[in-house]
């Protein structure tokens, strides 16, 4: 089911035999891919949450989307438009807003599932106000500090409950970098789980399985 008439176009699926508000999960995709991408596994989530899968708000040529722009001819590897991630993350802070009322959510039990640069928004989403998001479950992506609103060291992160999980062998995000996440992640004091799986940049069964389990535990 999909509803555009929200600022950014996206699919729903209700959660079912839900009584009052919804508790809800918004799935974001990777660079070059579409709310379908996603939703393809909403209908394995737990059925007690409504899924909102949300489409990225700038086309690329010739199909797909982006949350920001990437330049791989960059002199130090690939270069972000941190002004166009910053953007998106507030539209994104918007757009949940819009659904919590459209979709009759609730507020307390909000989820963010990013894959790649999905990954890097939900980061960015989950730390700058933490107070809005119950969970966070980061695939293949990484911390961009430079997206995340300045003094959300000050907030209360340490309410988040987190899931991280990478390949090892990703050509795409280095491992690395998610290492180093989850080492900001301690030096800050938030607690979370850190998992890697012997793959490339994607998401294997075993990998979806300890996801689904780790959430089924914290919603």
């Amino acid at each position: 089911m999909s509803n555009p008439q929200l600022s950014l176009f996206h699919l729903y699926k209700p959660a079912e035999s839900q009584t009052g508000k919804q508790p809800a999960i918004f799935l974001f995709h990777g660079y070059g891919s579409d709310e379908e991408d996603l939703f393809s596994f909403a209908s394995e989530l737990p059925s007690k949450l409504a899924v909102i899968s949300v489409r990225a708000p700038r086309p690329m040529n010739p199909f797909g989307n982006a949350w920001y722009t990437l330049n791989f001819e960059a002199p130090q590897g690939k270069w972000s438009d941190v002004e166009e991630a910053i953007e998106s993350r507030e539209m994104i802070f918007s757009f949940i807003d819009e659904a919590i009322e459209t979709y009759k959510l609730d507020p307390e039990n909000i989820n963010l599932l990013g894959f790649s640069q999905g990954a890097v928004l939900s980061y960015a989403i989950a730390l700058s106000r933490p107070e809005k998001i119950k969970n966070l479950m980061a695939l293949s992506g990484y911390i961009d500090l430079k997206v995340v609103e300045e003094g959300f060291e000050n907030k209360p992160i340490k309410n988040l409950n987190i899931y991280i999980s990478h390949g090892q062998v990703d050509q795409v995000i280095p491992a690395e970098w998610a290492q180093a996440s989850s080492e900001t992640l301690k030096s800050l004091g938030v607690e979370h789980t850190y998992e890697e799986y012997p793959v490339g940049h994607g998401v294997s069964p075993q990998n979806f399985y300890s996801l689904k389990a780790w959430l089924e535990q914290h919603i």
